[in-house]
């Protein structure tokens, strides 16, 4: 949060440091947090690579605690039920794009009145490739008519070069260990607030280098 940070996005972990959907580990997560940071949105992860359906939507709708909003994935096998639970909840939705068939399928999907931001993150090693797929998600949204806060980022090194194309749009990005362990030369990050700061700075206005 010193660093820049106005959202927080989280993954919560067991004690055998696996990622997990289980509900003691997510309430202990979100409360730690929150206990550290009041007042911060605090965002889970609901992917699929931690539990697939059916058995991620049993383990989520056990949760106790709530984060404010949920990433939701929409490539993924039951991510309208996924949805459909939260926002009942009163949970935010984040309707993550990674690919262009997904940002198809989420304007013909009902849920965009349903979100409150889209996340456009094309996972390409290249950074042309990955500025190209970013800009060809976007124009389905604007085709579309859908008119959601947009936030940018990618994967590796490529996604200082998805975050800069979406800032000089008037998109949000974001910036962390999750999308990129490196800077923007290519060196190793020596750490997660590093690279906010870096994110910041460009939302700002300067160089992240």
């Amino acid at each position: 949060m010193e660093a820049g940070a106005q959202v927080l996005h989280l993954h919560a972990y067991d004690e055998a440091g696996s990622e997990t959907f289980a509900t003691a580990p997510c309430a202990a997560a979100l409360h730690a947090v929150r206990t550290a940071c009041p007042g911060i949105p605090i965002s889970f992860s609901t992917s699929a690579d931690i539990e697939s359906h059916p058995h991620r939507l049993e383990s989520i709708a056990r949760w106790t605690e709530l984060p404010d909003l949920v990433t939701a994935n929409q490539g993924e096998e039951g991510i309208g039920e996924l949805c459909d639970l939260l926002s009942a909840r009163g949970v935010g939705i984040e309707a993550g794009l990674l690919h262009l068939d997904d940002a198809r399928r989420f304007v013909k999907s009902g849920l965009p009145n349903r979100c409150v931001r889209v996340l456009i993150e094309p996972l390409d090693a290249d950074p042309s490739d990955a500025v190209a797929h970013g800009a060809a998600m976007e124009q389905v949204l604007v085709n579309a008519g859908v008119a959601l806060e947009q936030v940018h980022h990618g994967d590796g090194v490529a996604t200082w070069h998805v975050m800069g194309r979406a800032v000089e749009r008037g998109h949000g990005i974001r910036a962390g260990l999750e999308d990129t362990t490196r800077l923007p030369d290519g060196e190793p990050a020596p750490d997660n607030a590093t690279l906010v700061r870096l994110g910041a700075r460009m939302l700002a206005g300067k160089s992240p280098a």
